[in-house]
């Protein structure tokens, strides 16, 4: 395992007692983010909506690496809180606030209040393509085959 340092700061009114993300197991591919509003309220999402939720932080990741951020499985299965763009992309040149798309597919409302885990964020390396047109691709045993044409089970 590799350790990349990422450089953060918080946003003017972010709640600095909550911490910064971290990794709450030792073997945690994720660390978590948290809800961090500046009125130190809380959002009320219906079934099907979506908000933008802050996390207080901006933050810089090293030339070569992303940041994926992607749902808490466990509020995944409870409640139906998931990241409609999931994984999310933070790009190694991106500098402005950290703020996660959080929807509601659930059947209840659900209340996300200030301080509550709502994601976890990955560290992951970045490979740039090359990309060359060519004539024709190479040919494979599945071919052109789309969606499902490898069949069920």
């Amino acid at each position: 395992m590799q350790d990349v340092g990422i450089r953060v700061i918080w946003d003017e009114g972010a709640d600095r007692a909550l911490g910064l993300p971290k990794y709450e197991t030792a073997g945690a591919a994720g660390a978590d983010l948290r809800a961090n509003f500046a009125d130190r309220g809380s959002v009320t999402l219906a079934p099907g909506a979506r908000a933008l939720v802050p996390t207080g932080l901006r933050i810089a990741i090293p030339e070569g690496f992303e940041v994926q951020v992607r749902p808490r499985s466990g509020l995944a299965l409870k409640h139906g809180i998931t990241l409609p763009n999931a994984p999310g992309t933070i790009d190694s040149d991106y500098r402005g606030p950290l703020g996660v798309i959080v929807m509601n597919a659930g059947s209840e409302p659900f209340t996300i209040a200030h301080g509550e885990r709502i994601a976890q964020m990955l560290v992951a390396p970045v490979w740039r393509a090359v990309f060359e047109e060519v004539e024709t691709l190479d040919d494979t045993a599945r071919g052109a085959g789309g969606f499902g044409s490898t069949g069920r089970g």
